[in-house]
């Protein structure tokens, strides 16, 4: 063979080649819109169970959300309550043991008002009375008012009354026993005379 058939043979086989390439990109080109198709047309279907698995989990997350704060909103609501339960039985027992404890007071001051001729065991005297009642009102016990005061029934119980010109109707001229509250709440109702 010569040259020229050679080089002419040699082009043929070039053409053929990129016919074939040319043949084979456009069967490829087809596969791949078959493809594109089938997963267009799959697309909707599988949007819509998408679709449908979000809105279910975010259903569960409304309705776990909405449990968890109902959750905290009880738990805060506990939280008060013992709060509210553990103040009120502070209370009660400060009442309780102060209750049982007045009497000791009582004969304190009761020994405090008498004559004392040894001065040293009169100001030991004080000292423990004094440091009785601070501990009291570091116990947030308050002495009720009594002399000079209004009569109060929620205070006071009235055990005498007399007849004085110079104080006021239902005003407490004397006090017989000291009274104690905490808060609102009376631990010994104040024992006293009230003036017609």
């Amino acid at each position: 063979m010569t040259n020229e058939e050679l080089d002419e043979n040699k082009v043929n086989t070039e053409e053929t080649a990129e016919t074939s390439q040319e043949q084979n990109d456009d069967t490829k080109q087809s596969e791949g819109t078959k493809e594109t198709d089938a997963v267009t047309e799959d697309a909707p279907e599988e949007k819509t169970a998408d679709d449908g698995e979000a809105e279910k989990v975010a259903k569960e997350l409304a309705s776990v959300k909405d449990q968890l704060l109902r959750t905290m909103a009880e738990y805060d609501n506990f939280r008060k309550r013992s709060a509210r339960e553990k103040d009120a039985l502070r209370a009660e027992i400060i009442t309780d043991v102060t209750s049982k404890f007045l009497p000791v007071l009582d004969n304190l001051e009761r020994a405090l008002a008498n004559e004392c001729s040894d001065d040293n065991y009169k100001k030991g005297v004080e000292m423990i009375s004094n440091s009785f009642c601070d501990t009291l009102k570091n116990l947030g016990v308050e002495e009720i008012e009594s002399d000079g005061a209004q009569f109060n029934p929620n205070l006071h119980q009235a055990v005498q009354r007399i007849e004085d010109s110079d104080a006021e109707s239902g005003t407490v001229v004397q006090t017989f026993a000291k009274g104690y509250k905490i808060g609102d709440k009376v631990i010994r109702f104040a024992m006293v005379a009230v003036a017609n």
